[in-house]
């Protein structure tokens, strides 16, 4: 029996995504991926790729049970969410691949060829406290606000984390990141100093 899918959009802390809730998962637990354009998705998301074929869709997040899309300054979100939300609705009914390869984990400031290459981290005795701690407390909420937060690494005192999705490029996501994440990581982390964020 067919089982009829539900979408709701629900608004971000960031004006410029909205995020569009399934009522079915999507992708598994702790499973995110973010194009920021039709070239990324290309082989990757047919979904994201046909999406980028509207012409106000600037970005595409996709994880658990949610799709986040960053628009484009022209459009209100009054004009296009319930356009959107339709057609992420019959995707999904319509069985579509949402996603049919993970896309390769490089960071979008390397897509230019002068760009400097990502950043290795040497492994830390921290590193799995570190992401238990993101893991129990600031994954579900950050994924709650359309995002996500992936962890780069650890170094004399600073954590480096990846905010994708609504949190990519968020006005408050500096405030996230000091007020909520930095002091969470200090208090259970002595040794932690600081935590900066790196462009996913």
């Amino acid at each position: 029996m067919k089982v009829p899918v539900t979408v709701y959009a629900e608004m971000t802390p960031n004006p410029s995504t909205m995020k569009f809730v399934a009522n079915k998962h999507l992708m598994g637990t702790g499973d995110s991926a973010e194009f920021q354009s039709m070239a990324s998705a290309k082989g990757y998301s047919p979904l994201a790729e046909e999406l980028f074929q509207l012409p106000f869709v600037h970005a595409v997040f996709i994880a658990s049970n949610f799709v986040t899309i960053t628009k484009t300054d022209n459009l209100s979100w009054d004009f296009i969410t319930m356009e959107l939300r339709e057609f992420i609705r019959n995707w999904i009914s319509d069985g579509k691949d949402i996603l049919v390869m993970m896309p390769p984990k490089v960071s979008a400031v390397n897509e230019s060829n002068d760009a400097a290459p990502a950043r290795v981290y040497a492994p830390s005795e921290y590193d799995d406290a570190i992401c238990d701690l993101l893991d129990e407390y600031v994954r579900p909420a950050v994924a709650n606000d359309g995002g996500a937060i992936d962890f780069r690494g650890y170094e004399n005192g600073v954590v480096t984390v990846v905010l994708k999705g609504s949190c990519s490029g968020c006005p408050s996501s500096t405030a996230t990141l000091k007020g909520g994440i930095e002091n969470l990581l200090k208090q259970h982390l002595p040794e932690v100093t600081e935590v900066v964020a790196e462009n996913g």
